[in-house]
């Protein structure tokens, strides 16, 4: 990967596309954790990369998500979703709350990033507790939706559907606000949360409050121009991105009737839908995707808050969370939570 002054990338047609530059202080950090260079996910290395995400990525215990006793933790299992060869496995969630809190919460429904090839639902936790449970009076739900290659869609986003349908329906044993569920993720939890919105929207389920989309990624397709712009230098790139969509749709990957609960970007109704955060970098991959978003929720007549931050590649505040954009960004995302928990 380069930065934004490196020689210009080359477009789907051989023209010159240089890139935004990076934030000064995002790609200190960028390079100081990673020497400037990330290699990209390709099939070929998938499986070890999956190997080395399973072995390095934090995966901490519920006590040590306790924290202390500042939280209360409980592991829960929801129904798997239904195919056409019966039910599924049961769906794993990691329920969390600031400990001591009464009455009925209201709950950010979360799912982690990783391309939908890696990561897992309890590393992100602390950060989501420590961010928004304790200062916002929040319940956390993370879900631990299957990963692909090894299962295909529609696995994920049937989990992470079956999971929210069951949250909502146990909400009162379980101390939660069901009609204050937020649902949100990064990356490709951005992505799966956008599609989950308009899954319960299409099967009449729970009725989410709001949508928290975080440089979502939605479009199976990958030929926006910040795509092909930030190939080779956005630490997720049309490289990485290919890779994870074709593991994710197998044979379907780049069908002309793919549905949009696999790749939102692909839905032609936007409309009834709960207003949505979407945030990306400038110098992100999915720049272009995450902007047309927003603009067909506004065309649809619906709720959208859009942020683009200068500089910023995917992931920015994780590799870099005390830089000064990154903080912005937090800032941000927290006053439309509360915003949207408040009924504003």
């Amino acid at each position: 990967m380069s930065d934004g002054g490196a020689p210009p990338g080359l477009g789907a047609v051989g023209e010159e596309r240089p890139a935004p530059p990076f934030d000064p202080e995002l790609r200190a950090a960028l390079y100081a954790r990673t020497g400037g260079a990330r290699e990209p996910v390709t099939p070929q290395t998938l499986a070890a990369v999956q190997e080395r995400d399973a072995a390095v990525r934090p995966r901490p215990s519920l006590r040590e998500l306790r924290d202390g006793g500042r939280f209360e933790v409980v592991e829960l299992l929801a129904p798997g979703p239904r195919d056409g060869a019966g039910r599924g496995p049961d769906v794993a969630l990691v329920g969390a709350r600031p400990a001591g809190t009464t009455g009925p919460l209201p709950v950010l429904y979360y799912l982690h990033g990783g391309g939908m090839i890696t990561g897992n639902a309890r590393s992100v936790l602390p950060r989501l507790l420590r961010t928004w449970a304790l200062p916002l009076g929040l319940a956390v739900v993370c879900v631990e939706y299957r990963l692909a290659p090894r299962t295909r869609y529609p696995g994920a986003v049937e989990d992470c559907y079956s999971g929210l349908v069951w949250a909502a329906g146990h909400a009162a044993e379980l101390g939660f606000d069901a009609d204050r569920i937020v649902i949100g993720g990064k990356s490709a939890g951005g992505g799966l949360a956008a599609a989950l919105a308009l899954l319960a929207r299409d099967r009449g389920g729970p009725v989410p409050l709001g949508q928290l989309l975080l440089s979502p990624m939605l479009d199976d397709r990958g030929d926006g121009f910040s795509s092909h712009q930030m190939a080779g230098r956005d630490t997720w790139d049309r490289t990485s991105n290919a890779t994870a969509w074709q593991a994710v749709l197998g044979d379907r990957y780049g069908a002309a009737d793919l549905p949009p609960y696999a790749a939102p970007a692909r839905a032609a109704d936007l409309s009834r839908l709960p207003p949505a955060y979407v945030e990306v970098g400038s110098a992100e991959t999915f720049r272009d995707e995450a902007v047309a978003y927003a603009d067909a929720i506004w065309r649809a007549g619906g709720d959208a808050e859009l942020h683009v931050w200068p500089g910023a590649f995917h992931g920015f505040d994780t590799i870099a969370p005390r830089a000064a954009l990154s903080r912005d960004a937090g800032e941000a995302r927290t006053r439309w939570l509360r915003r949207i928990l408040d009924g504003r």
